[in-house]
């Protein structure tokens, strides 16, 4: 080894400067030849080690520079941009958000890279609460860009969630006793009080459009043209909003007429009431159908739903009657000649509990059914009718049910909204409520516009969030909030 380092600094000073006119070329190639197959073959790795140190000691600025410039390119190799696009993406599909957004800063090949990988973004968009239909295949076919873009919007929007920035909240006031039935559609809020009104409510204005002289209100369904009331006084009407004119009555209950809802393309109308009873009519002539009977406790809540997937006792394109009492929900099939046959009841998990009872609202979405109780909101597979869950709420008792999605849930405690993160089951997000009327039946507060609740689009968040009568007879609004209020 001193031989070779003779050799390699014999002709230097220790300032880096050629000692002589140096070696020609002919006789440097032999030179070094020899001295990198002696390095290569002879020495161990800590003799090599020790003569890189002695030639760097004898090395002037010129020399350090050449090492310094080589060095670099061959020590940090950018692993990433040597490596094929495919198999790079595959290896960021594995990062998550906050690491990706670190990489982005290494350099500019890496931020442009990552920036670009579509399918990461979209992965991640998705985990965070991202949904969308036809905007998705838009997005499909962009550039990865467009996906970080649309990532950092659902960021900021769940952020908003999280500090209850998206949200406003406003009063209306006009009616002139106790509100018991609310219902909303398309943008507007029906309500029904015991001032013997029914009042139509624009929610981006907080106007009233229109007022109905009426009888007292139970609940209250609606659409462009009608309005449809269960009253306490045992019947049922439907209401023209243009002229106020009662369309049809529907009388043949024996007790207060608790919940109500129809189908324009059947032509059919179900209410429940504290006869124990659920009554089917013919919406156009108001004659009486059927009477389904079975229930033991007051009919609080009737559904129409319509089955878009076969499960063990239903096939896709059937109607389906949900009616609800404190106890048990049961579930009708319609048939085509309008009969209608009990198919299934729904309890609670387990027969041991005493006095539990069921909550506002029952939710059915072709997957789940779901509904709150006194032990949390539980969660029924429709395929297989059998309970997936229960949701609940620490600390908090008598939860309502608002809505349920695949990725929300949006709830009502006494004193507060909750929106939870459907799998992990935490809250997102609490709206501090003013003190606000909460009928069992589940009357007189509702949720608005709830496709949010199966993601963040940008599309859906907007409009009603929760609406409910408080005790000096107003509405009180919480709404999604826009840039001009």
């Amino acid at each position: 080894m001193f031989f070779i380092l003779e050799s390699c600094c014999g002709h230097f000073h220790k300032n880096g400067q050629c000692g002589d006119a140096g070696m020609d070329k002919s006789q440097f190639e032999v030179w070094s030849s020899g001295v990198t197959r002696t390095f290569q073959s002879s020495l161990s790795n800590q003799q090599k080690c020790s003569l890189l140190d002695q030639i760097i000691a004898n090395c002037g600025a010129d020399q350090l520079s050449h090492l310094s410039t080589h060095l670099e390119g061959l020590l940090k190799r950018d692993f990433l941009k040597l490596l094929p696009p495919e198999l790079g993406n595959y290896l960021l599909s594995w990062l998550d958000p906050e690491t990706l957004g670190r990489s982005c800063m290494v350099s500019k090949h890496w931020n442009k890279m990552i920036s670009e990988c579509d399918e990461v973004w979209e992965k991640n968009c998705r985990i965070i609460g991202y949904n969308s239909t036809e905007e998705a295949e838009d997005l499909a076919s962009s550039n990865g860009v467009r996906w970080k873009s649309v990532y950092k919007t659902v960021l900021n929007q769940l952020e908003k969630l999280k500090d209850s920035s998206a949200f406003d909240s406003k009063t209306l006031q006009g009616h002139t006793a106790r509100v018991y039935a609310l219902n909303y559609f398309n943008g507007k809020i029906a309500s029904g009080s015991d001032d013997l009104t029914v009042r139509l409510w624009d929610v981006d204005s907080g106007q009233c459009l229109r007022i109905l002289n009426t009888h007292t209100c139970a609940d209250v369904k609606f659409d462009d043209r009608k309005v449809v009331t269960a009253s306490f006084d045992n019947t049922v009407a439907c209401w023209d909003w243009e002229t106020g004119n009662r369309m049809q009555h529907f009388v043949g209950h024996t007790g207060a007429v608790f919940c109500v809802d129809y189908c324009d393309a059947l032509q059919l109308l179900i209410s429940g009431s504290a006869d124990m009873s659920v009554c089917m009519w013919d919406l156009e002539k108001g004659t009486l159908q059927h009477r389904l009977t079975g229930h033991t406790e007051w009919v609080i809540q009737v559904l129409i739903g319509w089955c878009t997937v076969d499960s063990d006792l239903f096939q896709s394109g059937d109607c389906i009657i949900f009616s609800m009492d404190k106890v048990e929900i049961r579930l009708w099939s319609l048939s085509d000649d309008r009969s209608c046959n009990l198919t299934k009841i729904l309890s609670y998990p387990s027969e041991e509990r005493k006095g539990q009872t069921f909550l506002p609202r029952l939710q059915f979405n072709d997957r789940l059914i779901a509904c709150a109780s006194d032990i949390g909101v539980l969660l029924w597979s429709f395929h297989s009718f059998k309970l997936l869950r229960r949701i609940s709420i620490p600390d908090c008792s008598n939860v309502f049910l608002l809505g349920s999605g695949s990725i929300f849930t949006l709830l009502l405690d006494a004193n507060s909204l909750h929106i939870l993160d459907s799998h992990s089951q935490t809250i997102v997000s609490s709206w501090k409520l003013p003190l606000c009327r909460k009928s069992k039946r589940g009357s007189n507060f509702i949720a608005g516009d709830v496709r949010w609740l199966n993601g963040i689009n940008g599309q859906n968040e907007k409009g009603l969030v929760f609406a409910a009568s408080t005790p000096d007879h107003s509405l009180h609004m919480v709404r999604w909030r826009t840039q001009n209020r």
